[in-house]
């Protein structure tokens, strides 16, 4: 027989989930940030890289600008909007490759750390510790002394700025466990630590993985742009959101939109991937569950 009581529960629960989605957030990344990172070629209106000088300090449609330059131009004529969609290319790569090198290295760390216990454990959280401590911009700075400003090097600053909240995060559930039942089983059936860590613990902390690796999406994409903001990042002519920010700050009094357009699209990127994050964690944490 049929539970219809049960099916109905069933069919609450998707589609409370269905509603809740952040249609909106999830709308300004795939506008903003996904779609220019993938198809800039096709959808910019202008070569990003070269010069009009002809057209230099266009203000954008609706301040006295034309259609041909929507957003307006800066000082050397380049369009504005272009270069925003090209530099989302960088901005992505950027940020999935950092937050990969901490993830990679963040949770297993964390994973050995949290099961070994003893002298390990204690190694990794004084190293933790450190660099939570140590700010990124002084790495910037001794690696762009060392190997030059580069996308090797921004890379490096955003995974190892990064790795130390996965490496604690995920000691922590480990803790948890380690002393489980299951973890038990595995040891008395003969199973090898590594086994035990990577098929039975690893996957019980994917999900705060997951989420922890989305909520570092906006901390990333502010690292990267800090860091070209501040010529320390990926080097010029690349159009990077930070380079673009700092292009307009000599013209912030008269040409304005050189540097609130691409400011705009680190704000709006930032507090979507923000958005999503916490979705995420509401979906795939069920103490937050409403139903």
């Amino acid at each position: 027989m049929i539970d219809f009581s049960v099916n109905r529960v069933s069919a609450m629960r998707f589609w409370v989930r269905l509603w809740s989605l952040p249609l909106v957030p999830i709308t300004i990344l795939l506008v903003v940030f996904i779609i220019p990172a993938f198809f800039a070629d096709f959808i910019a209106p202008h070569d990003p890289y070269v010069p009009n000088l002809r057209a230099r300090l266009q203000p954008p449609v609706g301040f006295g600008g034309t259609w041909e330059y929507i957003l307006g131009t800066d000082r050397l004529g380049r369009d504005i909007l272009s270069r925003i969609l090209h530099g989302a290319w960088y901005v992505l790569a950027v940020s999935m490759i950092g937050i990969a090198v901490g993830v990679v290295v963040g949770t297993t760390l964390g994973l050995i750390a949290g099961y070994a216990r003893g002298w390990f454990d204690g190694l990794v959280m004084r190293l933790v510790d450190i660099s939570l401590a140590l700010p990124a911009m002084l790495l910037a700075l001794a690696l762009a002394a060392a190997i030059g400003a580069s996308f090797l090097s921004v890379v490096i600053v955003v995974g190892f700025a990064l790795w130390a909240y996965f490496a604690r995060q995920v000691r922590a559930e480990v803790l948890l466990l380690r002393n489980s039942d299951f973890v038990a089983r595995s040891q008395v059936a003969g199973s090898s630590h590594t086994r035990i860590l990577f098929r039975h613990i690893l996957p019980n902390v994917m999900n705060t993985i997951v989420v922890l690796a989305t909520l570092q999406v906006g901390i990333a994409i502010m690292l990267d742009a800090s860091l070209s903001f501040l010529g320390i990042g990926i080097p010029r002519p690349t159009p990077t959101w930070g380079l673009l920010v700092s292009d307009g700050r000599d013209f912030i009094a008269t040409d304005w939109w050189i540097s609130f357009f691409p400011g705009l699209a680190i704000l709006l990127t930032v507090m979507s991937a923000n958005m999503l994050g916490d979705w995420l964690r509401e979906q795939l944490d069920p103490r937050q569950r409403q139903i």
